[in-house]
């Protein structure tokens, strides 16, 4: 194959894996216009309405890694391929819905189906030339931000003008779409790991995750001290603790424990957290800043869609970031772009404090704190798959992106509290004040720091190209890569 066909060759594969991934978000991004109206549409209460959103959290925690081991051992392309059609199914499950029961089943099928990026990723590791890799591996990774901030001016126009239910019909449409091109373009990767799958880890993990994760998103509602919510958070400590000593004792584990305590991947899952919790607190705080009434003094006035309009430039300067990021990389390390990251995502929220009243403030604030998240997510999953074996990368990067996930749950449930708690009255609804934004971006600031902490502790510099895990030779990996 020539130099120019192999080069049109990658950069097709990367177009749709990348593709797929802002497909995953839009998946997240396209009930948000229709939370408020949810218990209407759906003919329950708000209480119960809450469950279209939850279950698809619940799902994309468990499916993420254990779709990723199901990849290293049977081909991550298609695991891949059946992940998006969990996405078309869930989606087609949720398109004639009037009810909350199917609503959730679809939801439920959508988030099982949330492993697309980190199979991606370990996709990309697999099949592309080291020179293309850093690069690809930034696009990837921003395309869930890039999904969301495009997503939600585009759900709310299609809601507002035309249906809800034409939203789901899309998303299926796009979901088997993208299984199609996956299947046309994308090559199977050649490394595959070794054993059978562990089911009891599987349920282990699942079970751990469920408990860990429902009293986070419900804590609020059921109350932090109820017998309820710590009486799984204990129950949640029990089985992941006995579900850790069942993988160490299996010769093929779920999750490679030994590898994933290295220093190297475990301050990066670490620093995942808090980078997580970081950017969705700005996904948290900015649309209810932008569409609260003027008439509270802080509140900017914008409809959904308007306020959609306002935030996606820092999708596209995630996308914009991701070249950036990969040639810091190849030059200095992923390490330095991870900190870097962290750093802008910190700059970001202290300009939000004083840019916070105008709607082009926000714009630019929240664009900055997008280029750090760029910066960030383009630079971990080089980290983690510098450190892991071959046969492993893509249940590294669903154990990464759970790592997210549990992030982004706890800045729902901490900015949730924040928010409920510094409040004002406005005629008779009860809306959250300037103070608990403020706090709100001090939070998200403050965790930035943390994060850049934690980075700090990650072993020194890794070069972003395609490093020979450190028990495979480099020959061996040039090998693979040959066949």
């Amino acid at each position: 194959m020539s130099s120019t066909s192999a080069a049109q060759r990658s950069g097709a594969i990367i177009s749709v894996l990348a593709a797929a991934g802002i497909t995953v978000s839009l998946m997240q991004t396209l009930i948000v216009p229709l939370i408020a109206t949810l218990p209407t549409l759906l003919h329950t209460t708000p209480a119960d309405a809450f469950w279209a959103i939850t279950a698809t959290l619940l799902a994309g925690a468990v499916a993420m890694p254990v779709s990723g081991r199901l990849g290293d051992l049977y081909g991550k392309r298609r695991v891949m391929m059946v992940s998006a059609l969990l996405l078309a199914a869930g989606s087609l499950v949720c398109a004639p819905a009037n009810s909350l029961a199917p609503m959730v089943i679809g939801r439920t099928l959508q988030g099982l189906g949330m492993g697309v990026i980190p199979l991606g990723i370990a996709i990309m590791r697999d099949v592309l030339p080291p020179e293309r890799l850093g690069s690809a591996i930034g696009l990837m990774s921003s395309s869930l931000g890039v999904g969301g901030a495009l997503g939600l001016p585009a759900a709310a126009l299609v809601a507002q003008y035309v249906s809800w239910h034409a939203l789901f019909w899309a998303a299926a449409g796009l979901g088997l779409l993208m299984s199609v091109l996956i299947l046309l373009i994308v090559p199977e990767s050649p490394v595959k790991s070794p054993g059978r799958f562990d089911f009891v880890g599987a349920a282990g993990l699942a079970a751990g995750l469920v408990l860990l994760l429902l009293p986070i998103s419900k804590g609020s509602d059921w109350g932090w001290t109820s017998g309820t919510t710590l009486g799984m958070f204990a129950a949640a400590a029990v089985i992941l603790l006995l579900w850790g000593w069942w993988e160490l004792r299996r010769p093929a584990p779920l999750i490679d424990l030994r590898t994933s305590v290295r220093r190297q991947v475990l301050m990066t899952n670490l620093a995942s957290i808090v980078i997580g919790f970081a950017m969705y607190a700005m996904s948290l705080i900015t649309p209810q800043l932008l569409q609260l009434p003027a008439a509270t003094g802080y509140g900017l006035g914008r409809s959904m869609v308007e306020a959609g309009l306002w935030m996606a430039p820092s999708g596209l300067m995630m996308m914009a970031i991701s070249p950036v990021a990969a040639r810091l990389s190849a030059a200095r390390g992923p390490k330095t772009s991870l900190l870097l990251g962290t750093v802008i995502i910190a700059a970001g929220y202290l300009m939000a404090l004083g840019l916070m009243d105008h709607a082009w403030g926000v714009l630019v604030f929240s664009a900055v704190v997008a280029a750090g998240i760029g910066f960030a997510y383009a630079a971990m999953p080089s980290i983690i798959m510098s450190a892991v074996p071959l046969t492993e990368t893509a249940a590294a990067n669903g154990l990464n992106s759970l790592m997210r996930s549990i992030g982004t749950s706890c800045a729902s449930a901490v900015l949730g509290a924040v928010l409920a708690n510094l409040t004002i009255k406005f005629g008779p609804a009860t809306l959250p004040s300037e103070a608990g934004f403020r706090a709100g971006f001090i939070i998200g600031g403050g965790v930035a720091l943390v994060a850049a902490l934690i980075v700090l502790a990650i072993p020194g510099r890794r070069t972003a190209a395609h490093p020979a895990p450190p028990d495979r030779p480099a020959d061996a990996d040039r090998e693979v890569r040959a066949h």
